[in-house]
């Protein structure tokens, strides 16, 4: 029982370096990516491009790490506004730095681990298959003619094993440390999430209780006064029946009419505070039904999807269906593509219409609301709409629990 416990953490590291290393080759592919793209005039169209995958590659490696340090890193607040302003952020700028790291020290460490165990493979490999390939070298440059000389690549096998025992530990702690703190939002940054979580704890419950006076008013205005009618049309028939049952039949199919118009209105209320088609469709059923009612050609691009918290569906339901709502109303456009699927612990839903762009949250389009909602999730809320168009919506919202 004691050794598999010793050497569990000495796998892990292993497991942390090797992958390190190719997080280190794909650092490296896009700093070259970036480099000439900033270089070349032709390149330049690809930078922002470059830099949204360096910005998902940096959140995946925060979560990676955080999960081998069993301390979660911080990602920095989003950068709203056009291209120009993420470029000059300094969190894009700590991101590239990062990257330049990954890809030469990171790379180098994780390829370290790599290796050992290929060392050790080929040595053993040489130790047993020399008779069918006289001459055969080990990684020494060792030549193999005779069962000594096995032996010696079977010591050798054992050096690389020895070796990557002693450094690998040591080495993914050091460099776990290091990259972490390259990815870690500086203090500052921390003191300006803390006020980003307060402002929007401060939005979420503004956004209930806006919510909760919204049904009530609905209750109040619609369901409540035709309830009150059925009752008053019920008090109606009791009286006709008992002075001339003939001229009650009327009045209760004006009081049935009325009752289903207090069902029709009741359904309207909860179907807002959570949508049916959720519970029997989930949420790809559900973006396909309004994908499908949609007054303007719209296409639905999305990846399986797994079942996800009954809130966290609601969001992005409502988020579909208010950005349709705004693009059929404002866009003036001829076909809308509507995009859901997962990024690491994101749902991400991505709504683009070919109109003429312009959209503006200060105008009263909707968009204030969905941002609202989002944010209650601590999720992020994009929108690039410039004028000509296209627009193009975007919306993260964490999965988990």
């Amino acid at each position: 029982m004691t050794e598999p416990a010793v050497a569990r953490p000495k796998v892990r590291a292993w497991k942390f370096l090797a992958f390190t290393a190719l997080v280190g080759f794909a650092a490296l592919f896009l700093f070259v990516g970036l480099f000439l793209s900033v270089v070349f005039v032709v390149t330049l169209p690809l930078l922002p491009r470059i830099v949204r995958r360096i910005a998902r590659l940096a959140a995946a490696e925060r979560q990676r790490l955080g999960r081998y340090l069993a301390t979660p890193i911080p990602s920095p607040p989003a950068v709203e506004g056009d291209f120009a302003k993420v470029m000059t952020s300094s969190h894009t700028h700590r991101d590239i730095r990062w990257l330049a790291l990954q890809g030469s020290v990171g790379m180098v460490v994780g390829s370290l681990a790599l290796a050992s165990l290929t060392g050790v493979l080929q040595n053993l490999v040489v130790a047993v298959v020399w008779p069918a390939f006289p001459g055969i070298t080990t990684t020494l440059e060792m030549r193999m003619t005779s069962w000594g000389d096995s032996g010696l690549a079977v010591l050798t096998a054992a050096g690389y094993a020895a070796l990557g025992l002693l450094l690998v530990p040591p080495l993914a702690r050091w460099y776990s440390r290091v990259s972490a703190a390259r990815l870690a939002p500086p203090k500052a940054t921390l003191v300006e999430r803390l006020a980003e979580v307060t402002a929007t704890r401060a939005a979420a419950l503004e956004a209930h209780g806006a919510e909760l006076r919204r049904i009530e008013r609905n209750l109040h205005d619609g369901t409540q006064n035709r309830l009150v009618a059925v009752v008053m049309h019920l008090g109606m028939v009791e009286r006709a029946l008992k002075r001339d049952p003939a001229v009650a039949l009327p009045m209760v199919l004006t009081a049935q009419n009325a009752a289903t118009d207090a069902l029709a209105e009741l359904r309207e209320v909860v179907r807002a505070i959570y949508p049916p088609v959720l519970a029997d469709r989930g949420l790809s059923g559900a973006v396909a039904s309004l994908v499908s009612h949609c007054a303007i050609p719209c296409t639905l691009d999305e990846q399986p999807m797994p079942r996800l918290p009954a809130a966290v569906e609601a969001a992005a339901y409502f988020v579909v269906a208010e950005a349709l709502t705004n693009a059929v109303k404002h866009s003036g456009a001829e076909r809308i593509t509507v995009s859901l699927r997962t990024e690491g612990e994101n749902i991400v839903v991505e709504v683009t219409d070919d109109g003429h762009g312009g959209a503006d949250e200060a105008q009263g389009s909707g968009l204030v609301g969905i941002r609202r909602r989002i944010a209650a999730f601590d999720g992020r809320t994009s929108l690039v709409s410039p004028l000509g168009g296209p627009t193009v919506l975007r919306v993260d919202i964490p999965a988990g629990p």
